[in-house]
């Protein structure tokens, strides 16, 4: 089965204040329905910023899993929940491809028969990622997963313990790179096992989210997915269709606008404040938001 690993929340959390924070500058009340706002594991920012600006909020937060949050989504029971292409696509049985347009427009035909839409999704990306460290790959001539060829037979790979089962992680490797490693270890999902075991020579390859701040603090160097083997992961609005015709134009319109300044470098950045510098999200999005005009103060 093909199946992206559940990624670390902190984009989507960043986009959820971003569109909060920008979808009503002009502070009068919204006339529409109350907006139940939910993101995985964060979403207050969200809701104390659309409550600020006009819009009547109900909170439902800390959902959790899609296995949660998609009926509550389709249901009504909640409106607005940043997500991620790839991820959405496969939980919908639809199989992403690196194409962002296409995997974009297939999850978004397949949720609308459902009632919810997506809106425009931002440049930024996080994917599952290959990683060595910076040792490994000066010693190896390392930059790009099909570099590992010549190498893999000698080299013991960590990642998450499905990764023998899921298209993207081990299967994926020896379909599209050829790639057969000495050992697998299981280890977690993009988390401090993971970056543990790469810099005390456990394993020399691991699987990380490409935003993840550790990459760049940690010197660890992210291989290039020169053949495409994860799918697209443009973080997008996922929203209530009845939810946009009350607001209508301007609402998506002005939320377009928030996605479409959001590339994959500002996203690692602000991952990196948030995870290694343990700013607040609200704080990074808050300062990512009158950096780039959407608010002032």
């Amino acid at each position: 089965m093909w199946q992206i690993f559940r990624k670390g929340v902190v984009g989507a959390t960043l986009l959820a204040v971003a569109l909060g924070a920008a979808a009503c500058g002009s502070g009068d009340d919204a006339d529409g329905p109350t907006i139940v706002v939910a993101t995985f594991n964060f979403g207050e920012s969200l809701a104390q910023v659309l409550e600020a600006e006009g819009y009547a909020v109900e909170k439902n937060l800390g959902l959790g899993s899609r296995e949660v949050v998609k009926p509550a989504l389709e249901s009504g029971e909640i409106g607005l929940v940043p997500e991620y292409t790839g991820s959405l696509g496969n939980f919908l049985g639809v199989i992403p491809t690196a194409d962002e347009q296409s995997t974009w427009q297939a999850v978004k035909d397949a949720f609308e028969a459902n009632g919810v839409t997506l809106l425009a999704y931002a440049p930024a990306q996080d994917k599952n990622g290959f990683v060595v460290t910076g040792d490994t790959a000066a010693s190896l001539g390392l930059s790009k997963v099909s570099d590992l060829a010549p190498v893999a037979a000698d080299l013991v790979f960590g990642g998450p313990p499905e990764c023998p089962e899921r298209l993207n992680c081990l299967p994926g490797l020896e379909s599209v790179y050829g790639l057969t490693f000495a050992e697998f270890k299981p280890l977690d999902v993009g988390g401090p096992l993971t970056v543990a075991a790469l810099e005390g020579g456990d394993v020399d390859v691991g699987v990380l989210f490409t935003t993840d701040g550790v990459i760049a603090a940690k010197g660890f160097v992210l291989l290039e997915d020169d053949q495409g083997l994860n799918p697209a992961e443009n973080i997008v609005p996922a929203v209530r269709m009845d939810i946009v015709e009350a607001y209508g134009a301007d609402f998506v319109d002005v939320l377009d606008s928030v996605s479409a300044e959001i590339t994959t470098p500002e996203l690692t950045e602000m991952n990196r404040r948030a995870g290694i510098d343990q700013d607040d999200p609200a704080d990074i999005a808050a300062q990512w938001l009158a950096d780039k005009g959407f608010v002032t103060g």
